[in-house]
Formats: structure tokens, C-alpha cells, sequence
């Protein structure tokens, strides 16, 4: 996770359950729509957070251990925060909800060594189609964890995300393989860290929830590092820290979307972290996906678009019910 620059009460997330997550079911309040800046912002996020995947892949190519890149990639992105701990002193790290802190950290760590294990086992293209199943989970585990009432728009919006999956993945006519079920997990966990992310942000501001599951995944993420370490050379440097770097300019810039147009815009727009992933998968590694690919992420982005979009009217509604009967 990086640092990202929402207005207090937005709900921030992990591209990265993927880059934090899917960035898919972000809101903001009170955007400016400014429609130029957001589709650069969000089109900035979207190549830089396909670029924390491939920069990712090459680490790995020299070598080293998913587990170990997953802990690199924390820590670099803790040192790249470091100026805002100095800007924001010790009140950045005090929070009054330490045990959802504590369990989101847990959640994040196996989310997110599935998320860097499945980078080194099948195309970024795929990987990154299969994350946009994060907001349908997402919805799913709010039912269950928060005891949300979901009617029948969202369960069919749910259940078309679930068949895009299925056209993606085509279970018995080709084979799935470990890498798919590590993406899923890691989709699923992204999910499950968004309905925890939006009880985090009543409480604390972005800025501060990032930086602190950062500062504990980082030591987290350390001990099963360990057990497959590799001393590091100087040659690895400059590729974790475009791992670090992406990580954090592609959170500040997709902020900067939300607040910049209405967020219905930069969620249509979030789709354009497939072909960015795509182009680098060919580019770097010589990588494909085929048609049923395109195919099942469309169904799913889509699914997830309106899911998000239906919440957001849910919210606008029942804030307006509230205004009048106060």
C-alpha cells in the first residue's frame, strides 16, 4: 500500500488486492468534475499500478522469492512515506481502532502474498482481469460482516459478475491452475478488506490508514520472507524501488481522480488498467490472453461497475432521507 490523499470518510483500498487493491468501488464525496483531469488521473493510476505488477514479474525474474518481493515492496513503500510521518508527526500513528487495524493487516498479508505468488505464475493480463471480481466479493462479504440488505438489482449484478468469471476461466475446458486460484483468493481478500476499510474510514484519515497497515505489514511480511531469503544485490535496487514508487504514484494519482470528476467517470475508466497490463505482459514478457479473457473481464467490470454505482445512489438517498427528516 501507498500513500493516498482522499478527504476524510472515502474508502481506500487496495489496488493491489491487487495494487490495493481493485480500485473498483472507491468513493469520494463532493467531486469537482473536472472531466479532463480525472481521465488523466485515473489513466496515470491505472498504468502505473500495471506497472507495479510487471516491475514485480522482473524482480522475480532474477530470482527472487514472491514472498521476498511481497516484503520489498512494503518496505520501500514504508521509506517512500517516511516524509509524511516527518510532515504529520506521531499523530499519524495513533489510531483509537487497533484491532480492526490488526485484523485488516492479517487479511492483507495472505491477500497480498497470493497477489505477488500468482504475478510469477500466470499473465498479468489474466491476473488483472481476475481482480476485477474484488467489489463483487466485496458486496458479498459486506452481507455477511456488516449484515447489509441487498435486493435484487446487486444479486444479479453479483450473479453476472460470477458468470464473467466463469467465461473467463472456463473451468473443464481448460485448466486451471494454481495461479488462477491465487488471483481468486486474492480478489476474494481484496473484497473482504474493503467492507473492513469502510468501518476504518468513519474513523481515521487515508493518509493514516495507509500508512499504518503499511508499518505493520512490513515486519509482517518480513517472517515468511525469511524462510525463502535471498540476499539481495545492488542489481535489484532500482527495480524495488519502481515496485515502491508505482505502488504510491499510482494511489496519489487515482486519489486525485476521485477528487477531480464524479466517481462513475473513473470507475469506467479503472478497465483501462487491462490493456496497460496487457501491453507491458507482451512488451516485457512476451505474454498473451485470448478473447474469452477480454470477454469475462468486461462482463465483470461491468458487474462491479454497477455495483458500485447502486451503492453510491443508496448512500446519496439515504443521506438525503436524513436531511429531511432532520
Amino acid at each position: 500500500m501507498s500513500s493516498v490523499e482522499n478527504r476524510r470518510g472515502a474508502a481506500v483500498g487496495s489496488s493491489e488486492g491487487g495494487p490495493g487493491g481493485n480500485a473498483v468501488g472507491k468513493m469520494v464525496a463532493a467531486p469537482r468534475n473536472d472531466v479532463a483531469a480525472g481521465i488523466l488521473w485515473v489513466t496515470l493510476a491505472m498504468a502505473l499500478f500495471a506497472g507495479l505488477a510487471a516491475s514485480s514479474r522482473m524482480a522475480m525474474a532474477y530470482g527472487y522469492h514472491p514472498l521476498q518481493i511481497a516484503f520489498f515492496r512494503f518496505l520501500s513503500a514504508l521509506v517512500l512515506m517516511l516524509p509524511l510521518l516527518a510532515w504529520r508527526g506521531v499523530a499519524l500513528v495513533k489510531s483509537n481502532a487497533p484491532e480492526l487495524y490488526a485484523i485488516r493487516a492479517s487479511i492483507s498479508l495472505f491477500s497480498m502474498t497470493a497477489w505477488f505468488w500468482a504475478i510469477s505464475l500466470i499473465p498479468l493480463g489474466e491476473l488483472t482481469a481476475i481482480g476485477f471480481l474484488s467489489p463483487v466479493f466485496g458486496t458479498l462479504a459486506a452481507i455477511v460482516i456488516l449484515g447489509e440488505k441487498v435486493r435484487a438489482r446487486r444479486w444479479t449484478a453479483i450473479l453476472v459478475g460470477f458468470i464473467g468469471a466463469m467465461i473467463m476461466l472456463r473451468p473443464g475446458a481448460s485448466p486451471i491452475g494454481l495461479g488462477q486460484y491465487l488471483a481468486l483468493f486474492s480478489a476474494f481478500t481484496g473484497g473482504v478488506m474493503a467492507v473492513l476499510l469502510k468501518q476504518l474510514a468513519g474513523r481515521d484519515d487515508p493518509d493514516k490508514i495507509v500508512f499504518l497497515t503499511t508499518l505493520i505489514m512490513t515486519p509482517l511480511s518480513l517472517v515468511p520472507a525469511l524462510f525463502v531469503w535471498r540476499v539481495p544485490t545492488w542489481e535489484l535496487l532500482p527495480i524495488i524501488t519502481v515496485v515502491g514508487l508505482t505502488g504510491v504514484l499510482g494511489h496519489m494519482c487515482l486519489a486525485r481522480a476521485f477528487r477531480a470528476a464524479d466517481a462513475s467517470l473513473v470507475l469506467t475508466l479503472e478497465f483501462s488498467r487491462l490493456p496497460f497490463a496487457v501491453a507491458l505482459g507482451f512488451v516485457l514478457f512476451g505474454e498473451l490472453i485470448d478473447t474469452w479473457t477480454w470477454v469475462g473481464a468486461a462482463i465483470i467490470f461491468a458487474s462491479a461497475v454497477y455495483i458500485a454505482r447502486r451503492e453510491a445512489k443508496l448512500r446519496a438517498e439515504a443521506r438525503r432521507k436524513e436531511m429531511e427528516g432532520g
